[in-house]
């Protein structure tokens, strides 16, 4: 696309239909996604929020057990049409490209048309993902079954796989745009799929579909050293969440330490607790309650939080602060999935785009409409809406999109030049994926490959989490001696990264997933 004089956004829509077909576990047309858009001609950085919507007829009790009166187990709540939202990809990339796209709409849908038809290469990590049998509802509900599994077995690396109800799907967006999704033939069978699920029948209609809108909003962003670090603000706790990573950190000077040391991981990981302790407590979807947005970024509080990390112990369990504007609330503890796809793209003009994108859990709600896959993102709210007396901010209410925490970044150099571009996917784990490699590059002057090869590191107000058959394994006596309990893991993150430097473009892609760097 890129090649035929495509923009940034006109390459992005590319890629999220191929990877409708190709990575259906992990993102599509059936769910949401984050975008930020830099217009180096205006130098102006837009941001499009394409998150999902619950139903007009839901309410905080759309995930408890009708018998128990009781919230439901997360598990249970997943498959079927009940944790499925509107979804909002197609919106989002039809408004970003009435904008910024430069080539016709239906151009962009042919390469994955042709894919579909013809059929494509099974990858290793679907055929493992589908073998590991995380998602009871792949094998529960016939037609995502019958896909993956034909004649009972599950398709393998290298095999071919034609999706021919898909490629169908992608000529009539083609052609008639997203009208055809939210309106049309299309929107009648998510409705009929959802409202007939075998399990958790769901409560979306077809005017939930006809009424959603993406919205175009303001970026978060705030100062690191001399640069600008900007993402999506709410309904994304990851922006704001990154900038109080990395805003509590400025005064610790990481450049005095090696990457990835003992000393710098306890100081990330002290700071990362703090971030999700206001993240667990105050964001959520800014159009349905009050966010402190401003007071959670500001300098002055980072100061006052960062001034609670000690140099060699672990503090536990952070507590929310107190920052100006917020509300009495309460915790949340919903769950988010690793299943996502991130994209960041640069144009020969310089206009960029960082897209992270998702069906939530692996393989979404495994509803399977036309060929593609239903997301289950509502169960990103709080199942339960109150606890001690006090409502969860991220609660489910009639017509609000989940709190997430995709993390699309793009990052702004003293003068407003842009210098970074990047993303991950990672369920909530995504916000220490950025804000690890953030530092790497603007304080251990790493390339973008050694700091997307850098060993992860997390910690969520819980644990710290330090990744297996790394050479952080080495610092786990040392954590605990300093008071951590250490959890050894996989952690599967998916870094894009690019880097706008002196001499021109440097891109880096995580070994731990599918991805390359490509230039024309």
């Amino acid at each position: 696309i890129l090649k035929k004089g495509g923009s940034a956004i006109d390459a992005t829509i590319a890629v999220q239909m191929v990877l409708t077909l190709v990575e259906p576990q992990s993102s599509g047309i059936g769910g949401g996604n984050f975008l930020l858009h830099w217009d180096n001609s205006q130098q102006m950085l837009a941001t499009f929020d394409g998150r999902e919507t619950a139903p007009s007829a839901a309410n905080s009790e759309l995930f408890f057990d009708q018998k128990t009166g009781k919230p439901l187990k997360w598990i249970d709540a997943v498959v079927g049409g009940r944790s499925v939202g509107v979804p909002g990809v197609l919106a989002s990339l039809e408004k970003a490209h009435l904008k910024y796209g430069k080539l016709p709409w239906a151009t962009l849908f042919e390469p994955a048309i042709k894919l579909a038809q013809e059929g494509f290469v099974v990858s290793a990590r679907l055929e493992k993902l589908l073998g590991m049998n995380f998602n009871p509802g792949i094998r529960s509900l016939p037609e995502i079954n019958h896909y993956f599994f034909p004649n009972g077995e599950s398709v393998k690396a290298g095999d071919i796989l034609v999706n021919k109800k898909l490629a169908k799907v992608f000529g009539s967006i083609a052609k008639e745009g997203s009208e055809v999704f939210y309106k049309g033939w299309i929107a009648k069978k998510i409705i009929e799929k959802i409202k007939h699920a075998k399990q958790n029948p769901g409560l979306l209609s077809l005017q939930d579909l006809a009424n959603y809108q993406a919205k175009e909003r303001p970026a978060v962003c705030g100062a690191y050293h001399e640069y600008n670090v900007c993402g999506m603000s709410t309904p994304s706790s990851g922006g704001i969440a990154v900038i109080q990573i990395l805003g509590q950190l400025e005064k610790f000077n990481l450049n005095q330490y090696a990457p990835n040391s003992l000393e710098a991981i306890h100081l990330f990981s002290q700071s990362s607790r703090l971030a999700f302790a206001d993240r667990n407590r105050y964001v959520a979807d800014s159009d349905f309650v009050s966010v402190p947005v401003k007071g959670l970024i500001d300098s002055t509080y980072l100061s006052q939080r960062a001034a609670l990390i000690a140099l060699n112990k672990d503090m536990g369990k952070a507590v929310a602060g107190n920052p100006q504007g917020a509300l009495p609330q309460t915790d949340d503890s919903a769950i988010e999935r690793a299943s996502t796809s991130h994209i960041s793209i640069i144009d020969k003009n310089g206009n960029a785009v960082s897209m992270t994108t998702s069906i939530e859990n692996g393989f979404g709600s495994a509803l399977m409409v036309e060929g593609f896959i239903l997301n289950n993102q509502l169960t990103d709210f709080s199942l339960s809406p109150e606890k001690n007396g006090l409502l969860v901010a991220n609660r489910v209410q009639a017509n609000k999109r989940p709190r997430s925490s995709m993390a699309p970044t793009m990052v702004f150099n003293k003068d407003g030049s842009l210098k970074l571009i990047l993303g991950s996917p990672g369920g909530s784990r995504i916000v220490n994926y950025v804000a690890q490699r953030i530092i790497g590059i603007l304080d251990w002057q790493l390339d973008p490959q050694a700091a997307a090869n850098l060993a992860n590191v997390t910690n969520r107000n819980k644990v710290t989490t330090i990744e297996s058959s790394s050479n952080l394994e080495s610092l786990k006596n040392e954590l605990e001696k300093m008071g951590h309990t250490v959890v050894v893991k996989d952690l599967n993150s998916g870094l894009q990264i690019i880097e706008i430097n002196k001499t021109g473009l440097v891109g880096g892609t995580d070994p731990r997933r599918e991805g390359l760097v490509l230039a024309l």
